[in-house]
């Protein structure tokens, strides 16, 4: 006979699976939907079948034919790479200086860029955007790698709650053989940090890989354009039927974001509870 105890673990366990199955098949199935429906002959993004009666790639090959996709992807790949390497070289700067030093008015700065950071970005759109009007930057991609990585040490909390965990011993331990704070910062923090740094570069990539408002309204020409843009405008016209066609690009766009992620998951699991405890 099964006791109550062990009854409850199995509806509790029962519980959790289910739940999951649902959320999985609610995540996934879009996704899927979408997938199917670039390999699907036609315009129209809706199907009575899930499945395709037929299957073609012709929406792949016709991104290329008809549009700038490859410049659309190399733009982006460009902006995303150098936007995930200076903004995590500056969070992890930023995060470094409020862990180890102590100066005047460390505390009012980590409180306003705490506040600071819980307002949404585009609220400070309009400013920006006249500020690179005069600074006549609009439709460059140095712009988008401005801001992405000049807001990026607004989330140095995370990385400040990593370094604080490391023991100060090893610093003054260099200190003591004549090394200064780019010393101690490249050849003891930043090896000791690389769960952290996977981390952050992988979300900045993310995220300047897939923003579109920002880019939509910095870029102005078709060669200039983002894939989130280009994607965006081939489809936003009044008389535009191109459904399948934008879903060959999603497709695409999703796929390096994807393996990504599968490929750094073990870093990122480890990276997202960095500094949760100290050590």
């Amino acid at each position: 006979m099964i006791s109550a105890a062990k009854l409850k673990k199995i509806v509790g366990d029962f519980s959790h699976h289910l739940l999951l199955i649902v959320i999985a098949i609610v995540t996934i199935y879009p996704a899927l939907w979408v997938v199917l429906a670039s390999f699907r002959p036609g315009t129209a993004l809706y199907s009575e079948h899930l499945l395709p009666e037929r299957f073609t790639i012709e929406h792949y090959l016709e991104l290329f034919r008809e549009f700038p996709f490859a410049q659309w992807y190399m733009n982006t790949l460009k902006i995303a790479i150098v936007s995930m390497v200076c903004s995590t070289f500056f969070v992890l700067l930023t995060g470094y200086a409020v862990s180890r030093f102590r100066f005047r008015g460390r505390k009012s700065l980590m409180s306003g860029l705490f506040v600071l950071n819980m307002f949404p970005s585009f609220m400070s759109m309009i400013a920006v955007y006249i500020l690179l009007l005069n600074m006549n930057l609009l439709n460059k991609h140095s712009a988008l790698m401005f801001v992405y990585s000049g807001g990026a040490a607004m989330g140095y909390l995370l990385v400040k709650g990593y370094f604080d965990t490391i023991p100060r011993s090893l610093e003054e331990a260099a200190r003591i053989d004549g090394a200064n704070h780019w010393i101690v910062f490249f050849r003891i923090f930043v090896p000791l940090s690389r769960p952290l740094i996977v981390y952050l570069s992988v979300t900045s990539f993310a995220g300047a890989f897939n923003d579109f408002i920002f880019a939509q309204m910095v870029l102005r020409t078709k060669e200039q354009q983002t894939l989130a843009v280009g994607l965006y405008n081939m489809v936003s016209s009044q008389f535009s039927t191109q459904f399948t066609l934008f879903a060959a690009g999603c497709v695409l766009v999703a796929l390096p974001i994807t393996l990504v992620f599968m490929f750094f998951q073990r870093f990122l699991v480890e990276g997202l509870t960095a500094g949760a405890d100290k050590g």
